[in-house]
């Protein structure tokens, strides 16, 4: 079901006792607020996922881990499984963040197996794509994002496929000094919409939550929700920052 959703990714930063402050920030600023209905979801490291999710207990925020293992179990030293995941109640895994693509060369075969694990677990992917800058200036960003989702969560049924939420990520405009404008952002969004639409159907794309995921923060997040096909954002360095954060679920 199609829902506004603010995932913030926390990626390798704070210790285990910023974390419990963090989260204990968020909640209570997120208690001053009123008939919010956005799905807040936060993203922390691996070794703060236990004592986050006994933090959030008592309130509507969710926790997803930021990846997961290719493999169900075995000789892998250093890597976590989705059965692991499960075990302590996690409830999202993102799959296919640039960065693991770009540092950790994952590949579109290698995440369509941590897809089919994580949906056969219970949990829930929220799945990236997006273009690098090359690609942008190219003109092939279009090709490159259809590529992506094709090679992976089209190969789902539509069961599957209707659990999964997708986060679009331009990547040229993370970290370059380049910005993608909401029109940018609405465009591409639109564009993943009608490629589900032929794939899987109208009814069952209008139920698919997109995401931003391009250096989204407090000032420019209502307008980027504003538009349409948007439903929230993958947020990166102002989920570390509470007051952002909760400013940036308060913007539909």
């Amino acid at each position: 079901m199609r829902k506004n959703i603010v995932a913030g990714n926390w990626k390798m930063n704070k210790t285990i006792d910023e974390g419990v402050q963090l989260v204990q920030e968020i909640k209570k600023l997120l208690s001053e607020k009123s008939n919010l209905s956005t799905q807040v979801i936060i993203n922390p490291p691996f070794t703060h996922l236990s004592t986050l999710k006994k933090e959030i207990s008592n309130s509507a925020i969710k926790i997803g881990a930021q990846n997961c293992s290719y493999e169900s179990s075995g000789a892998y030293t250093g890597e976590v499984s989705v059965s692991m995941l499960k075990s302590i109640e996690i409830d999202y895994v993102i799959i296919g963040h640039s960065e693991r693509r770009a540092y950790f060369n994952e590949t579109d075969e290698l995440l369509l197996k941590k897809l089919n694990l994580v949906l056969e677990s219970g949990l829930l992917p929220i799945f990236c794509c997006g273009e690098v800058l090359s690609q942008r200036d190219s003109g092939i960003h279009f090709e490159v994002v259809r590529q992506q989702i094709e090679n992976t969560v089209f190969k789902l049924s539509a069961d599957k496929f209707n659990k999964v939420i997708i986060a679009y990520e331009p990547v040229w405009a993370i970290g370059t000094g380049r910005t993608a404008t909401s029109q940018q952002a609405q465009e591409m969004h639109k564009y993943i919409r009608n490629i589900i639409t032929e794939k899987f159907g109208a009814s069952l794309a209008s139920e698919i939550s997109i995401l931003y995921g391009g250096s989204c923060n407090a000032q420019n997040a209502k307008e980027l929700f504003a538009n349409p096909d948007v439903d929230g954002g993958l947020i990166g360095g102002a989920s570390l920052k509470a007051t952002d954060f909760v400013q940036i679920v308060s913007s539909f």
